[in-house]
């Protein structure tokens, strides 16, 4: 049977994933260099928040599991992603 937590977190992943086919398709359609930018931008804000949500179901799914030192290790790591994602 499979967890609950990995389905959750790999049901977000497809449904980016298929954004991202999506709108690689659409950028192939419209064929102008603006509107390809402007959906690619869309797309830039749609990454960190998957990455967000993921990560905070899995964190959730394990937290009975973790220490504290550890548990702040992970949010450490996961702050240093969107600090060098955000940084301009």
């Amino acid at each position: 049977m499979l967890n609950k937590i990995v389905m959750s977190m790999a049901s977000l992943r497809l449904m980016s994933g298929s954004l991202e086919i999506i709108a690689a398709l659409l950028m192939i359609r419209f064929n102008q260099i603006e509107k390809a930018l402007l959906v690619n931008s869309g797309l830039a804000l749609l990454g960190p928040l998957v990455l967000l949500s993921t990560t905070t179901i899995g964190l959730a799914g394990i937290a009975e599991k973790l220490s504290y030192g550890k548990m702040l290790w992970v949010l450490v790591g996961v702050s240093c992603i969107f600090i060098g994602i955000l940084k301009k």
